[in-house]
């Protein structure tokens, strides 16, 4: 793996500009590789599920090699400074859950913050919730009925005889009216 300082550059530079929650993703990188043993992912032997598309997704990409068109980088939107990592390999994972900083600290004050910070300083430590998410699969591609684009067929539905995509597909629900 590359020195941390370059490591930190390409992050910033894959983001666009240096904060406190590029920081904190990057800090859960590191202690994710840590933990787990991880290397950079090529394929998906990494995975990584935040709970958040914040500023530090972006550091996990650069550093972990997750991401959404590899599959590796999923989300489970919760608000929650929270990633939990997995090694396909081992079978280990883990959940970290960034620590509260200091009442009355600004967003301003909280890049020196946790830039001075040692990752397991600026975590908790818990079992993965979410058990290790499948392989991402590959689907056949289907033409909708009505609109006549193409989507995979994961994503079509049936009705009244005609395959359609979600944006034609009306769901019927008598409770929401």
């Amino acid at each position: 793996m590359m020195d941390e300082k370059k490591l930190w550059e390409k992050c910033a530079e894959f983001h666009g500009h240096v904060c406190g929650g590029l920081t904190i993703g990057y800090k859960a990188a590191l202690y994710a590789i840590e933990l787990l043993e991880l290397t950079f992912s090529e394929d998906e032997r990494v995975v990584c599920v935040a709970e958040n598309d914040a500023c530090g997704v972006d550091a996990i990409q650069v550093v972990l090699g997750c991401s959404v068109g590899k599959g590796n980088l999923l989300f489970h939107m919760r608000g929650k400074q929270a990633f939990s990592f997995y090694n396909r390999k081992t079978g280990k994972s883990v959940r970290l859950v960034l620590r509260d900083r200091p009442e009355g600290m600004t967003r301003e004050q909280s890049l020196p913050y946790y830039q001075a910070l040692a990752p397991k300083d600026m975590f908790y430590v818990k079992p993965a919730t979410i058990a290790l998410p499948e392989p991402a699969r590959i689907f056949q591609s289907c033409r909708c009925d009505r609109c006549g684009e193409t989507t995979g067929e994961n994503w079509i539905r049936l009705s009244g005889g005609q395959k359609l995509c979600l944006d034609c597909y009306q769901a019927y629900n008598r409770f929401d009216v």
